[in-house]
């Protein structure tokens, strides 16, 4: 059974993908939140191809080590998502994206892993 949070967060997110798309130039970041994990899809709706993935359970994610942040486990976690997904990016040529927050609201780990994307130089 799907919870009413859920479907009020499907509702947000089908208005806001009404308004987004992304093309080969500049792709779309989607975020998807679980309880445990954060998950990352650089997007190309016009083609309809995921160019790049990324999450919280990769092991170049946990390999990471970030010092000075005075945040919570899974926020980390999230930031270091960012990174490690910029990093990818960059690697095939990306430096421009589209935000997609996926009916989220923009704080706590989505806002980590924008910050932790921005840090390592994407521009959205």
């Amino acid at each position: 059974m799907v919870s009413y949070r859920s479907k009020k967060r499907r509702i947000r997110h089908l208005r806001v993908r009404k308004k987004i798309s992304g093309t080969s130039e500049i792709p779309r970041l989607s975020i998807f939140r679980s309880n445990k994990s954060i998950y990352a899809q650089l997007i190309n709706d016009v083609s309809r191809e995921t160019l790049i993935s990324c999450d919280s359970k990769d092991k170049e994610v946990t390999s990471v080590k970030v010092e000075n942040k005075d945040v919570s486990s899974k926020t980390l976690e999230a930031y270091k998502v960012g990174l490690v997904f910029a990093e990818k990016c960059k690697k095939i040529g990306i430096n421009k994206l589209v935000f997609d927050r996926g009916g989220y609201k923009y704080h706590g780990r989505l806002k980590a892993l924008a910050d932790g994307a921005r840090d390592s130089g994407m521009e959205f």
